[in-house]
């Protein structure tokens, strides 16, 4: 890991938790940049202005604006005032459940909500009935499916985080009790 310069505001597990968050973001279809902001602002705990955000992250003022924008429009981070101040300044939660539910809430919507009404409109029109068997059970099963998931996630989403947790502690013991019951 190279040296850390002597007027970087970040201690060096900050800069290394900023940096990896933006890699696995890159891995997860989020651009880097974006990610990185998000870490940063999660990690500091604390409303920051673009200006900042760029000096700190050495990356173009206008790369900062587009990635807040975009935090902006998945719910992931607000505008916030502070007092004598005029610029914006943005924050996301503190909380690691709340973004982790609004994370899958603006995936579901974006991503997997418009997947499951496609097959649904495929599978009601009238020409359906003329494709082949095999590929109309194949659609009707990846429907069925995402329908059971899409019920199953918002659920979960519903559930209180201590329950959520006992839940996904529980992990291959529910498997078993359904084996056994």
């Amino acid at each position: 890991m190279s040296a850390q310069p002597a007027s970087d505001p970040l201690s060096p597990l900050s800069r290394r938790f900023v940096l990896h968050w933006g890699e696995m973001g890159s891995r997860w279809g989020v651009n880097r940049t974006v990610a990185q902001i998000h870490a940063l602002l999660f990690y500091s705990g604390r409303p920051m202005h673009a200006e900042e955000i760029t000096d700190i992250l050495a990356v173009a003022r206008s790369n900062v604006s587009t990635s807040l924008r975009e935090l902006i429009n998945f719910n992931l981070v607000r505008i916030v005032h502070l007092h004598a101040d005029r610029r914006d300044h943005f924050e996301t939660s503190k909380d690691v459940w709340e973004l982790f539910r609004t994370v899958i809430r603006e995936r579901k919507t974006r991503e997997f909500d418009p997947t499951a009404s496609m097959l649904k409109e495929l599978a009601a029109d009238e020409s359906f009935a003329n494709e082949p068997a095999d590929a109309r059970a194949r659609v009707k099963e990846t429907l069925a499916l995402m329908n059971a998931l899409s019920g199953w996630g918002e659920e979960m989403l519903r559930l209180e985080p201590a329950t959520l947790m006992k839940m996904m502690k529980l992990g291959g013991k529910i498997q078993k009790l359904l084996r056994d019951g």
